[in-house]
């Protein structure tokens, strides 16, 4: 920019009388702007020049209370009041601030090199209880891209190499300039790769990658739940040159179990007793993931009823305590009766019909009331 001592008066760098009006100031920026602008212009210093020595005389000329100031004190008033604290155009917003404005897409149109990250994979696998209870190593098998092995990865056929790309000029990106703002956008030709492949690969075909089955060992730890996702870093896709690879995923699925349900860390299963057991008490063995172990069925125990075994369930994926066991009874009828079995339940029946409550009497008297003929009720 001039020095202070050669700086050009600003009616005189818009080329308008000092009683311009205010559309007449904006047109004349607008006409030296465009024909200065440094994208029409390419390595040439002075047109840069002068589009921030118009910049900045419009940002003086373009605002009546800037402008007063410059009318009745020169330079002197307005030094010191920038707008963008010595900024003269977008462009030296961006050269400041580039890493910021690229993240959304803006930059000032240089060529940088971004090592793209590979895509992630995700694949199933399905696992019993037992091994979830426990942890367990398992192989998998998928599908993914590797580099081609005949191109390099370069997708171009062997002897030849790709060649920069003719609609941004190799950069990977190309510019659009809307007003003072430049928006930055992958190249649509190459896809930002800045490159064309003019005679492809025949293994890969142009692309660099070619598919292969890989096998890898992953570790389940002991607990996951069913739909849970194991993450493998590093396993996924290949990335772009310099870029790191994808990661893998494995959704892991618990087939269902032929005694255990399960809910988080609890676990329940079904223990059916007979009506004498369920009566009298009894003691027998219920399975546990960690075998079968002695449960006592007090006397008197109801259909249905629940007793909990401490510590009995599935262990906690992030090392907390392990669940619990929920044991349900189910008291069994017999289906068929043989003479001896039928006689003794007669007499238990004669028992109870003789010693039943008197609420339960109640009831039976009513249900015989419900039923009844109305006839009778006259």
């Amino acid at each position: 920019m001039p020095t202070m001592a050669s700086q050009r008066d600003y009616y005189e760098v818009l080329g308008v009388p000092r009683d311009a009006a205010p559309e007449q100031i904006k047109k004349a920026y607008k006409k030296l702007a465009l024909a200065n602008h440094p994208d029409r212009n390419p390595g040439d210093e002075a047109a840069v020049l002068r589009f921030k020595e118009a910049s900045e005389a419009y940002e003086v000329l373009g605002s009546a209370e800037k402008r007063a100031r410059y009318d009745r004190y020169g330079h002197a008033g307005v030094r010191g009041h920038g707008g963008a604290g010595g900024f003269h155009d977008i462009g030296d917003i961006f050269e400041a601030f580039g890493d910021i404005f690229e993240g959304f897409g803006f930059g000032r149109g240089r060529s940088r090199s971004r090592a793209r990250r590979g895509d992630s994979l995700r694949v199933s696998l399905t696992i019993d209880l037992l091994s979830a209870a426990r942890g367990a190593n398992r192989e998998i098998e998928f599908e993914r891209h590797e580099i081609c092995t005949t191109c390099g990865g370069n997708g171009a056929k062997p002897g030849t190499t790709p060649e920069a790309c003719d609609y941004c000029g190799g950069q990977g990106q190309v510019i659009q300039s809307q007003g003072f703002f430049r928006v930055q956008t992958v190249c649509p030709a190459c896809r930002g790769a800045g490159t064309i492949v003019r005679d492809k690969c025949e293994s890969c075909r142009g692309t660099g990658r070619e598919a292969q089955r890989v096998r890898r060992e992953v570790r389940i730890p002991a607990g996951i739940d069913d739909g849970q996702q194991l993450r493998v870093p590093g396993e996924g896709g290949p990335g772009s040159t310099e870029g790191l690879r994808g990661d893998l995923y494995v959704e892991v699925r618990i087939e269902p179990h032929p005694l255990f349900r399960r809910e988080g860390r609890m676990l329940a299963c079904a223990i059916p007793i007979t009506y004498t057991q369920a009566a009298l008490g009894t003691t027998l063995e219920v399975p546990t993931l960690d075998g079968a172990e002695e449960f006592t069925v007090p006397a008197g125990t109801q259909p249905g009823e629940v007793f909990q075994l401490r510590g009995k369930g599935m262990p906690d994926v992030h090392g907390g305590r392990r669940g619990d066991l929920l044991v349900e009874v189910q008291v069994e009828v017999p289906r068929k009766l043989d003479p001896a079995q039928e006689e003794l339940l007669r007499k238990l029946a004669e028992v109870e019909k003789a010693n039943v409550s008197t609420h339960r009497k109640s009831f039976f008297e009513k249900l015989k009331e419900y039923f009844a003929p109305a006839d009778e009720d006259a």
